[in-house]
């Protein structure tokens, strides 16, 4: 049974090869890429958004929901890692659109257009989501399933010492998220830290006579660099990817029900995650949490999913 899916991002390298597995996998119906400022600001995402779906141009283009900028900018990006334009500086050229509706409008048009059946993938942070339950609360209940990648178990964040970038970036959504009655998965930075590409990965991209290789080979190898100049590792993660692999095959993840929350007001914890395990827990479970991953065959989905999307791009 093919699922339909919203994918709510902030592209992001890491972003845009989850966009290309996802357009071209045939169990994935993609309604809609709705934009949320984070990796880049509102108006880079959105062309960046555009960007990555012409370059990639599937049989059937999604709705694109725009991002606006957010009232509070966070002082943390991720240009350092993607980039000034958050593809690894290729600056692709995009079409003028006109008349693009905000991402909340998308997002809550596509949940109300049917009720209980949509997965929400979101791999940035949580504005989107948490203005679309605000501009109707019962929208929380007609989410089939909501999948997000951010937070931290035990592990440290990757932008302060506590916390995750999706969550720093915007810690009172990811709060009133996390407190909504959605049915949620989140997978954390621990486990998403655990799957990791090396250079051969540049070697097993589709070839150029695809669209989606021609994109892939176009992004990918700043990533590398940066993560080798600024991270100082020999390989680069996905972690947005691993979080679509949750959605397409999670009998690979170990889920652990758990009592989450966001810390929104600690000078050196802000935007940390919480989790209540004391023996006498007092919050109620509130998500489901990947604690564990086959790291293997995450990683040979996504390789399966690439390799998908170059199969169906063929020029």
């Amino acid at each position: 049974m093919v699922r339909k899916v919203i994918l709510d991002v902030d592209p992001g390298i890491d972003d845009a090869v989850a966009i290309t597995m996802a357009l071209f996998d045939p169990r994935l119906e993609v309604l809609a890429l709705t934009a949320v400022s984070g990796n880049v600001a509102a108006s880079q995402v959105n062309r960046n958004l555009q960007a990555v779906v012409e370059q990639l141009d599937p049989p059937r283009w999604p709705r694109l929901g725009a991002a606006a900028e957010p009232e509070r900018r966070p002082d943390a990006d991720a240009r350092h890692i993607y980039g000034a334009d958050g593809l690894g500086n290729a600056n692709f050229p995009v079409a003028e659109l006109h008349h693009l509706h905000a991402s909340e409008k998308v997002l809550t048009d596509e949940l109300r257009g049917d009720p209980g059946n949509v997965t929400v993938l979101a791999l940035g942070p949580l504005t989107n989501v948490a203005a679309t339950f605000r501009r109707d609360p019962a929208l929380a209940g007609q989410v089939g399933h909501l999948v997000m990648m951010g937070g931290t178990i035990s592990g440290p964040g990757n932008v302060t010492p506590a916390a995750e970038f999706n969550i720093y970036c915007d810690p009172l959504s990811a709060r009133a998220v996390f407190r909504a009655p959605v049915t949620s998965t989140l997978v954390p930075l621990d486990v998403s830290s655990q799957v990791i590409f090396g250079y051969d990965l540049l070697d097993e991209l589709p070839p150029e006579n695809t669209r989606a290789g021609r994109f892939l080979r176009r992004i990918l190898p700043h990533a590398f660099r940066t993560h080798r100049q600024v991270l100082g590792t020999e390989g680069i993660h996905l972690h947005d990817c691993v979080a679509l692999v949750a959605v397409t095959n999670p009998e690979l993840f170990q889920l652990e029900r758990m009592a989450a929350d966001v810390e929104t007001a600690g000078e050196l914890t802000l935007g940390a995650t919480v989790f209540d395990r004391r023996p006498n827990r007092v919050w109620r479970p509130n998500l489901y949490v990947a604690v564990d991953v086959d790291v293997e065959g995450v990683k040979d989905s996504i390789l399966r999913g690439i390799k998908q999307a170059g199969e169906a791009t063929r020029d």
